[in-house]
């Protein structure tokens, strides 16, 4: 949008053109099929990310090199091996980069970086089995500019596990921290008992048996006595990853409030202003509970009482 209206500016472009420019920047139709939102990230901060699952391998890789040369990287998750293959190869063809997540993966257009933004965001795992939904929400939140940390295989089964690397994660100074649990989908509801940092729960289709898709653990994350924790669906990544991301922003955009505010506090104050370091008066003291005063000021003692008219008061025998 910014090189649209700079070449408004300096007359490379007409009003009309720029204007037909903008749609297509809001908009991006690819042969009747598929309708890109290449404003979304202007308009939330966050970028579309495509769903390869039900796409052809072909499709799903047209729609990433486009978002990518439109707006510099284009996110896809929920690949298969024939969706990796073909990204790769499209990638080689339009001289991308391919920045892997597991089942995901960003394509990003040579030289483009995400404006970088003052938020981190600690992402936990309860078992290795968790750590592709848990880089789903990684690739999310990279891609937006924010700082990420992930720590797997921290589950209740070994609680001596997590506790050096939940401490690590805070001491980074973590504005949100995502955790991703399959089986019983005890962490989140844990963690979040444990910090004052907002905690995302991610219920993973890891186990086994009865609730072993992800039922269960969405049921105990949905129960947790942990109040504030936030839960996104079954294996949804991106939801967590996205919610991460407005909560960190948010407080990076507060943290830069509150550092202009001081800065221009700094700048108005008076230089002549000089604190009073005079040593203070000291006060008079008080007798002890329950002694009176012996001595009596000197103005109480000789002042002689008057009447209202003016007229000495009569001394009673």
């Amino acid at each position: 949008m910014r090189d649209i209206l700079r070449r408004l500016v300096a007359g490379e472009v007409t009003e009309d053109e720029a204007v037909a420019e903008l749609r297509r920047l809001q908009l991006e139709e690819l042969g009747g099929r598929a309708r890109l939102d290449l404003g979304r990230y202007l308009r939330r901060g966050i970028p579309e990310v495509v769903l390869a699952s039900g796409k052809t391998p072909e499709e799903a890789a047209r729609l990433a090199v486009v978002m990518a040369e439109r707006q510099g990287q284009g996110l896809i998750s929920r690949m298969s091996d024939a969706h990796a293959a073909a990204l790769h190869d499209a990638a080689s063809r339009g001289d991308l980069d391919v920045i892997a997540y597991h089942a995901s993966a960003r394509l990003m257009r040579r030289g483009f970086i995400p404006e970088s933004l003052d938020g981190k965001v600690a992402i936990l795992t309860a078992g290795t089995s968790d750590v592709p939904v848990a880089e789903e929400a990684r690739m999310v939140v990279e891609a937006c500019g924010l700082q990420s940390r992930l720590e797997a295989d921290l589950g209740v089964a070994g609680l001596h596990r997590f506790l050096a690397p939940l401490a690590s994660a805070l001491e980074w100074g973590a504005d949100v921290v995502i955790v991703a649990a399959g089986m019983d989908g005890v962490l989140p509801g844990l963690v979040a008992g444990l910090v004052d940092a907002p905690v995302i729960g991610i219920p993973v289709s890891t186990g086994y048996g009865r609730g072993g898709a992800g039922e269960a653990a969405l049921s105990t994350m949905l129960q947790s006595c942990s109040t504030g924790l936030t839960v996104v669906n079954i294996d949804n990544g991106v939801g967590a990853g996205a919610a991460a991301v407005l909560i960190a922003a948010r407080a990076a955009q507060g943290r830069r409030r509150g550092l202009s505010t001081a800065t221009t506090a700094r700048t108005m104050a008076a230089a002549s202003t000089r604190p009073n370091r005079a040593a203070a008066a000291p006060r008079e003291k008080s007798a002890p509970p329950g002694n009176a005063n012996k001595r009596p000021k000197a103005s109480a003692a000789t002042r002689i009482p008057t009447s209202s008219h003016g007229k000495p008061r009569r001394r009673r025998p």
